[in-house]
């Protein structure tokens, strides 16, 4: 499918059809999310995939997840293993620190890798949507993730299903015009 129209179908579809997703649209879409930007290389975004469908239940009743799609994935951020790799030779400072970390990278890498699961799915032919993990403890234990990762978000992918899906009130906002441009001095 043509990255254009990739782009513009992804939609935050929360109906999806009771059919089960092939393991191999699944292993693309993870391989996919793997060429994520990482700081420095650290490579400290992992997936959790759930297709059992007892689990998937249980991780939406936990998460207070709407829909009904076949299949979550967990993406799971490593604050650690960010750390470690610039302590690496290749990554310390002269005077022997570890970088200042203004901005948590782990979480923005994390955001990239999401965004490519999401329009992945679109672009073999299924939908899927994120919700952030506003309960990462009980996710944590749930699906014992080490104490060194959080759960960021679940995304729930599957089949649409256009005629039970009802389009969020949130995009009666509107898009910024196309093209348009928030330049510093407008801030």
């Amino acid at each position: 499918m043509d990255f254009a129209r990739v782009v513009r179908k992804r939609r935050m579809i929360r109906a999806f059809k009771p059919v089960p997703v092939p393991e191999d649209k699944i292993r693309r879409i993870l391989e996919l999310a793997q060429h994520y930007p990482s700081a420095g290389f650290s490579q400290g975004v992992a997936f959790i995939v759930i297709t059992e469908p007892e689990k998937v239940r249980r991780l939406r009743e936990l998460s207070r997840l709407k829909g009904d799609a076949p299949v979550l994935v967990v993406p799971c951020v490593s604050e650690k293993l960010y750390h470690d790799r610039y302590r690496e030779p290749d990554k310390i400072r002269q005077d022997g620190t570890e970088i200042d970390w203004p901005i948590p990278y782990w979480y923005f890498d994390a955001g990239c890798a999401s965004l490519l699961v999401l329009l992945a799915a679109v672009d073999g032919g299924l939908s899927a949507y994120i919700a952030g993990a506003f309960r990462p403890d009980l996710l944590r234990r749930e699906l014992g993730i080490p104490d060194h990762s959080v759960p960021v978000g679940i995304i729930s992918i599957g089949y649409p299903d256009y005629e039970r899906h009802v389009p969020s009130a949130s995009l009666n906002r509107g898009r910024r015009p196309t093209g348009e441009v928030v330049h510093s001095q407008h801030w």
